[in-house]
């Protein structure tokens, strides 16, 4: 694939609240180049930024990807729910960051309360199997396709050495 498609896109994944902005942080302190646009600017519940890129918000209704070849060689954050939609034309290395599930839950509740939102009318323990479920379809799918090699980082890990969790 790598003859065939060419140096791969570096891609910043997991669920939302698992870490992958402070990924995209260490990414960048360590020399690789981040795409974002900051549109999205720090705030309370991300004090050092997000390193978004907002056309990727929108891979799954996007026709036209080919934007993405002009990235290779470089690090895009994407949350899982729109892996599913990457054109299967060019070669992806994906880290993806695993948090525990009550973790993200707790995070993101607390993200929704400081912003005096008011989450979907589900329950933890129902969104919970719901991240589950999309979890095995995301593993599955990164292990199984040739275009897609992941690296799974832990989020306690890197949280405790990022130095050796980087390396």
């Amino acid at each position: 694939y790598r003859i065939r498609y060419g140096k791969p896109v570096v891609l910043v994944s997991g669920l939302p609240r698992s870490g992958t902005s402070m990924l995209m942080q260490m990414l960048e302190k360590g020399g690789l180049p981040i795409v974002s646009d900051q549109i999205r600017t720090p705030d309370e519940d991300n004090p050092k930024g997000y390193h978004e890129l907002e056309r990727v918000k929108e891979l799954d209704k996007d026709k036209g990807k080919e934007w993405l070849r002009d990235h290779r060689g470089q690090v895009i954050k994407i949350i899982s729910f729109l892996l599913q939609d990457l054109p299967l034309n060019l070669n992806y290395q994906v880290i993806f960051m695993r948090r525990n599930l009550d973790e993200v839950l707790r995070s993101q509740n607390k993200m929704l309360v400081r912003r005096g939102e008011k989450g979907a009318d589900v329950t933890d323990e129902k969104m919970r199997r719901n991240y589950d479920q999309h979890l095995r379809r995301v593993y599955y799918r990164l292990n199984r396709l040739p275009n897609f090699k992941p690296l799974y980082l832990d989020y306690p890990k890197v949280v405790e050495d990022s130095h050796r969790e980087a390396g």
